[in-house]
């Protein structure tokens, strides 16, 4: 998971254009695809849709920010007696990329999209990962379809999955489904994304799982010139997850099953950890009594609240021990949950930006005999992911700090309120401030006594440069 999100509406001003500019020359992220890739692609594109099942009749809808034309998933959502028939198409890149070939190996390379607030480093050539594999409205694609049938309360009482051929009817974001399930004015596959979230979501809280809402930092663009707030998640987003998280879950039950399979997996987080967090609420005048549990206190916060955020952010630190665990011939390993879903998962529903679900699409297609690619490939995937990841850290982490610098690099001297969300254990005064407004969190130093966690202070910032990416503040 994040450690901060960050997007951007409008077109990023040329100072802020050229510190990412040198930001993905810094990382050595890749420019363009090469010719032979781009070929491959391009071949992959024109080639008939496979022989599978067709599904095309099935009116499925996709939810996804408004400008993302990478569509990974598109769902139709129907009644089944009492319970729920969840529908859900995987774009199926196998069908486009050659085990082996140049557009492979690329992929390989990559491993994961990235993304910078200008632009973003794709997994897969756009005229595959935004064209011809993407889930694109009105158009017909090959799938790997999950079918999944719930009771009433929302539990898995069947599976199946399959490839076939569909055809998304509409492509939807997350406000305009919020606004008309809100309204009332969704109609009944849309309207059950609600029923059904809110159904899974009561599961989550039964078996122990944690979804945090953690708000975005967002640039806008105004009146020529651009701000930092926060967007907080809405329901719609949560609702939308929990059907990704659901199949997810049903595709390492598969695997687990049928002995070989890869899971993304997270160990419960140790005692210090959760106890660095106790303090931090208590600073944060977060009320957490001894009776209730990490999960239940996450439920119970309102990430539009500032110090409610920042202490949403503080969580995020419990899940960087998450990674992916292969296993083969029914041989299982120590671990095969994940902490925070509380269950066994998988990542499978989004082939087109991250390189694993490709292997675990296949994995549950055929687990009792993937693919010979699937196994040759399956013990390298955990740390080509984590190289992958760590990388997307890294570009996530900077391009928070420069856009930061960017916005503020005119107001150096200027004084702020915000909150002391982290002091460092040995370094009493040094530690993080979150701005009221604009939405920055900065390294706070400089000051002669220790840093009051959890209050707010007010601040001056000392140092605000997109070329060396770091935004300073010191105490007033």
């Amino acid at each position: 998971m994040p450690s901060r999100r960050i997007r951007v509406t409008g077109t990023p001003e040329a100072p802020l254009r050229a510190a990412l500019t040198a930001l993905r020359t810094e990382l050595g992220v890749p420019e363009s695809f090469p010719p032979e890739v781009l070929a491959e692609a391009e071949a992959a594109a024109k080639a008939p849709p496979p022989s599978v099942e067709d599904a095309t009749d099935i009116p499925f809808f996709t939810v996804d920010p408004p400008t993302s034309m990478d569509l990974d998933q598109a769902m139709h959502l129907s009644r089944r007696g009492s319970g729920f028939r969840v529908r859900y198409a995987i774009a199926d890149v196998a069908a486009f990329v050659v085990p082996g070939g140049a557009l492979d190996a690329e992929a390989h390379r990559r491993v994961t999209t990235l993304y910078f607030p200008d632009e973003k480093t794709p997994l897969h050539p756009p005229l595959l990962s935004e064209g011809a594999a993407s889930l694109l409205p009105d158009v017909t694609r090959p799938a790997v379809l999950w079918t999944l049938d719930l009771d009433a309360d929302g539990r898995t009482v069947a599976v199946d999955v399959r490839r076939a051929l569909v055809r998304s009817r509409a492509k939807l974001d997350y406000a305009t489904v919020q606004r008309r399930i809100d309204t009332g004015t969704a109609e009944e596959p849309l309207a059950l994304l609600k029923d059904i979230g809110e159904a899974r979501e009561r599961l989550e809280v039964e078996r122990g799982g944690i979804s945090l809402n953690v708000p975005e930092q967002e640039i806008v663009e105004r009146d020529h010139t651009y701000e930092l707030g926060y967007r907080a998640p809405l329901p719609a987003d949560g609702w939308n997850a929990q059907i990704s998280l659901l199949t997810g879950m049903a595709a390492a039950d598969l695997m687990l099953a049928h002995g070989t399979g890869v899971l993304r997996t997270l160990p419960t987080a140790p005692d210090g950890a959760v106890g660095r967090l106790h303090r931090t609420a208590h600073a944060l005048h977060i009320d957490w009594p001894h009776h209730m549990s990490y999960a239940e206190l996450i439920r119970s916060l309102d990430p539009h609240l500032p110090h409610h955020a920042a202490f949403l952010q503080e969580c995020t630190t419990l899940l960087r021990g998450a990674g992916y665990t292969v296993f083969r011939d029914g041989k299982l390993p120590p671990v095969t949950t994940h902490a925070a879903v509380a269950a066994p998962y998988t990542h499978c529903t989004a082939p087109l930006r991250r390189l694993v679900d490709r292997y675990a699409a296949e994995l549950c297609l055929a687990p009792g005999a993937p693919p010979a690619w699937v196994l040759a490939g399956l013990d390298a995937l955990p740390k080509q992911m984590a190289d992958g990841n760590r990388l997307a850290g890294t570009v996530e982490r900077e391009c928070v700090d420069i856009v930061e610098a960017a916005l503020l690099k005119d107001r150096v001297g200027d004084l702020f309120d915000g909150y002391v969300v982290d002091v460092e254990e040995r370094q009493p005064t040094v530690g993080k401030v979150q701005l009221d407004t604009p939405a920055v969190v900065a390294r706070l130093e400089g000051g002669t006594t220790p840093l009051p966690l959890g209050e707010r202070l007010r601040v001056r910032l000392t140092q605000a440069d997109p070329g060396t990416s770091k935004v300073r503040f010191a105490p007033a």
